[in-house]
């Protein structure tokens, strides 16, 4: 059997999207119901800015359809701030807040670091083996928050279920062998990540899923793909959910003959600058007949 395949944006509540992606007059506390019943997947942003609450991941849970996912970005405080050092409290702090709360539409966990983090194998190694992978692992981890937490955590996730971790990484010191066979090791997915920025653009599959961020190929957050290379990622996608590798795919090491098993994919459009997310969204979902999930 191929592998699933999600696609949707990067976040969903943009000024310019309203009036144009959103119909006219449709009130702000309707975005994320339109915009779940156009895709099948949304990565949610506000996690990474600040820790959220139980009630509001809760209340975007019940606003999405069944089916539906959110890939949910880790805590910048982790990447950006403490960038993985004694970060075992800050990690209790992001799974107790109220993540459990979205129970079956827990999507993947993406961990984007900086420009300046470099590579440190002991250093990613250690988080990697810190990660859950399943609820059963994350309650214990969230067991580690601290008196911040208190009277707003979520400790007990409803449903049983493994959890996928992704890495975006953005210094070239990471286009190495041996972080590659790291991911491996703990089934950590390498982000693809497309952007005019010099940062690493690889497709290594590192997981049993791919993970893919979309963020504007000759303008940051704001290019519109084309039709050709919308179509470039489509035929990427499919091969990897038919468990093939792409023709042309970019390449740090190859992947282990073991490794050609269908895959699940998750691709999300990050050029959101100027309303080309939704659009391109909608024309990759077409040309791989991925439908929005519908109402129960």
């Amino acid at each position: 059997m191929a592998g699933k395949v999600w696609i949707g944006v990067s976040g969903w509540r943009y000024e310019p999207w309203r009036g144009n992606f959103y119909p006219t007059g449709l009130a702000q506390s309707r975005e994320l119901h339109h915009a779940s019943r156009q895709f099948n997947s949304i990565e949610l942003n506000g996690s990474f800015y600040s820790l959220q609450r139980p009630g509001f991941y809760a209340q975007w849970a019940a606003q999405t359809p069944p089916g539906f996912l959110f890939a949910v970005k880790g805590g910048r405080y982790i990447t950006h701030m403490l960038k993985l050092r004694n970060a075992d409290t800050a990690l209790g702090n992001f799974f107790a807040s109220g993540v459990f709360a979205l129970g079956d539409k827990l999507g993947p966990i993406l961990w984007q670091f900086p420009p300046q983090v470099r590579l440190n194998l002991d250093l990613f190694e250690q988080f990697f083996s810190a990660l859950p992978k399943d609820t059963t692992q994350a309650a214990q981890v969230a067991r580690w928050r601290d008196q911040r937490l208190e009277g707003r955590e979520l400790l007990d996730p409803p449903v049983k279920m493994k959890l996928r971790h992704c890495v975006e990484v953005r210094h070239d010191s990471f286009v190495d062998a041996a972080f590659i066979a790291l991911l491996r090791k703990y089934n950590v997915a390498w982000v693809v990540a497309d952007t005019p920025r010099p940062w690493p653009l690889y497709e290594d599959v590192t997981a049993d899923f791919v993970y893919m961020r979309l963020h504007g190929s000759t303008e940051l957050y704001n290019s519109r793909y084309t039709p050709e290379e919308i179509e470039r990622w489509a035929a990427c996608i499919d091969a990897w959910r038919q468990g093939r590798e792409p023709a042309d795919a970019r390449l740090i090491t190859r992947r282990s003959p073991g490794q050609g098993k269908p895959l699940d994919v998750y691709c999300y459009f990050d050029n959101t600058d100027k309303l080309h997310a939704p659009d391109n969204a909608r024309e990759l979902m077409a040309l791989l007949g991925v439908r929005a999930p519908k109402d129960g």
